[in-house]
């Protein structure tokens, strides 16, 4: 059997070709795809054939933010049921390496990670119509949420493991640099936890626009205020927690700044080599803490979204058929317009379910 997919073969060189799959096996099933959002790391190998010293060496097929609809379940597979609305999980820690045994999935040496081309062969991703997981990988969303909504699972997940950095964030005062996805999802996830103040900067006042229904305080334009954080940077610092989504230098400068002394500072985004101030780090005591990915959280993004007590539906701002792929990604590389920017499976919600 054959289904389209979105395969990237090289730098921009993105196809919709036909690729084979087969009935699942046990504790598989098959998934008639519904949405999936194009994510930064995506946006990287499209624009320029990889990140950092990942690279696309082999032809891929894209996506790791995805729902889709159960259409067949593999033997044994129990807790889901056909017609269901699941968001999948595209990470498959092994279970067995050093990390995985002390309680560290993420750091798995075996790691699978759905449209990661960091290993060799690379790990084919979820931008398909249909599609073969593990049943474990699914997670079951309710009927009150969109496809769409479902498919942010990924993301915000990534935000609630950062937010889990930080500790307690009741009644603390918050800045979040970088007003994208991860940004906003960020700002969300940090006014789930309790903060009582969040400010969030960006460059532009599109990004910034979404920020106030995602949670925000305060938004500041740093490139048409370049002094907004100045009385934030006053008597050493007011935040007690930073989260720097943007990885941009003078971004995370200015958080060095506007921290209070043992603050914390969250990174979320990543980058290159960079400077940074070392004096202030030491000098004001500062713990920076790096965030990757997630495990747990996945399943808490599901159940926060099913019950909308976080609503990912202000990030979404464009929706393209998989026929308009290419168009979809050139779109999503526009922060002027487009914030989260995702690929339909089909016309509606409703021809998945009159397929299954």
């Amino acid at each position: 059997m054959q289904t389209r997919v979105a395969r990237l073969h090289a730098r921009r060189d993105l196809r919709v070709e036909t690729f084979e799959y087969a009935d699942p096996r046990p504790g598989e099933v098959l998934l008639v795809m519904a949405a999936g959002g194009i994510c930064g790391s995506d946006l990287h190998y499209y624009q320029d054939g990889g990140f950092g010293p990942v690279r696309v060496r082999e032809p891929i097929i894209a996506g790791h933010e995805a729902s889709g609809f159960v259409q067949i379940l593999g033997a044994g597979v129990t807790g889901l049921e056909v017609g269901q609305l699941v968001a999948v999980n595209p990470s498959q820690p092994c279970g067995q390496c050093r990390y995985c045994r002390i309680g560290q999935p993420i750091h798995c040496l075996e790691m699978r990670f759905m449209g990661s081309a960091m290993r060799l062969p690379h790990e084919n991703g979820m931008f398909r119509e249909k599609l073969i997981v593990r049943a474990t990988q699914c997670h079951p969303v309710g009927n009150g949420v969109s496809a769409g909504e479902a498919a942010s699972a990924e993301p915000l997940a990534v935000c609630l493991h950062a937010v889990a950095q930080a500790g307690d964030l009741s009644g603390k005062k918050v800045l979040v640099t970088g007003a994208g996805p991860i940004g906003l999802l960020t700002v969300a996830a940090t006014r789930h936890a309790g903060a009582a103040e969040i400010v969030v900067t960006d460059l532009t006042d599109a990004a910034l626009s979404r920020a106030p229904a995602m949670g925000a305080t305060r938004t500041i334009n740093v490139a048409a205020d370049p002094d907004g954080l100045q009385p934030f940077q006053e008597n050493k610092g007011s935040f007690d927690v930073v989260f720097d989504c943007s990885a941009a230098g003078p971004a995370l400068r200015s958080a060095f700044a506007a921290i209070k002394p043992r603050g914390t500072i969250v990174q979320v985004g990543v980058t290159g080599d960079m400077t940074i101030p070392l004096n202030a780090l030491v000098g004001k005591e500062i713990v920076w803490r790096g965030s990757q990915r997630f495990h747990d959280e996945f399943a808490q993004a599901v159940g926060l979204i099913a019950t909308r007590r976080i609503d990912v539906r202000p990030i979404i701002s464009h929706t393209f058929p998989l026929d308009q792929v290419v168009e979809a990604f050139d779109q999503a590389g526009d922060r002027s317009t487009a914030c989260k920017v995702q690929i339909t499976f089909k016309q509606s919600n409703q021809v998945l379910k009159d397929e299954i």
